[in-house]
């Protein structure tokens, strides 16, 4: 399906992770539709992908950046603004399950916050004079936390809280500038960052099979490229009418009955 992202300015927060990883899998599905990905991130493999995106001929940029910080959020808008003079919508993709819990300082639950949800506000107010003039949107990559809980992570189940919260607000905030604002709601898939946190398990391959059989659908977890493939489809043209939604994709893991778990799957 031609979604009509080409020559589209798409900024990606997050979107310099291992090769695998959601953010990375984005960008460059953005390129195969032909749209010019920007990578905003503070880790330096932004260039390689860049560089790699540049070799295939696709136009890319990434801007090295400290999504905590509100100075390197604005100056990083402005640098994509000099040199593309538009942006047609933004990905707030930042994410780290970093276990800030009811022990933990002050300090770390604030860290939290500032990581993955205030990136978000800051990204989305900088961008949005652009956003204004294209008419474009915002997707938010949120988490089942949000809305499950997990156990000792306050910090980033307040902050996928506030994501939600936050993607509803811009939808009524900005639909008199025809820009919408949605969310896609994630809650297991293999993504490196993943595979790390089993490789510190010392029943590792238990847990991950327990896990997998609590999926409904198929008894896997989300693949990064059907989380990829719904976000361009929701950015797109062929989106069109969907604002303030919430878009779970899942394998069905958050509102299926329980009853379709079973050995036999």
């Amino acid at each position: 399906m031609d979604l009509n992202l080409k020559n589209k300015i798409i900024v990606v927060s997050g979107s310099a992770g291992k090769e695998g990883s959601i953010g990375e899998t984005i960008i460059n599905r953005l390129a195969d539709e032909g749209a010019i990905p920007v990578l905003v991130d503070r880790n330096a493999r932004g260039f390689e992908y860049v560089e790699r995106l540049q070799k295939r001929g696709v136009n890319s940029l990434f801007v090295q950046t400290d999504v905590t910080d509100p100075v390197a959020i604005e100056n990083a808008v402005k640098v994509i603004g000099a040199k593309y003079g538009r942006i047609d919508a933004i990905i707030n993709n930042v994410g780290v399950n970093d276990g800030a819990g009811l022990d933990s300082s002050y300090e770390d639950f604030m860290n939290s916050l500032k990581l993955n949800v205030v990136s978000y506000f800051l990204l989305a107010k900088y961008a949005l004079p652009y956003l204004k003039e294209s008419k474009g949107n915002i997707l938010n990559i949120g988490s089942k936390v949000a809305l499950t809980g997990q156990g000792g992570t306050s910090g980033y189940a307040a902050a996928k809280g506030g994501v939600l919260g936050l993607t509803r607000e811009w939808a009524v905030d900005l639909i008199q500038y025809g820009i919408r604002s949605n969310a896609i709601i994630i809650a297991e898939s293999y993504t490196p960052a993943y595979e790390d946190w089993i490789k510190t398990l010392p029943d590792g391959e238990t847990v991950l099979k327990k896990i997998n059989k609590s999926i409904p659908l198929e008894s896997r977890m989300t693949k990064t490229e059907e989380i990829a493939d719904t976000a361009l489809f929701i950015i797109s043209e062929k989106s069109s009418h969907t604002t303030g939604q919430f878009v779970f994709v899942d394998g069905g893991y958050v509102h299926l009955d329980r009853a379709l778990i079973s050995d036999v799957n």
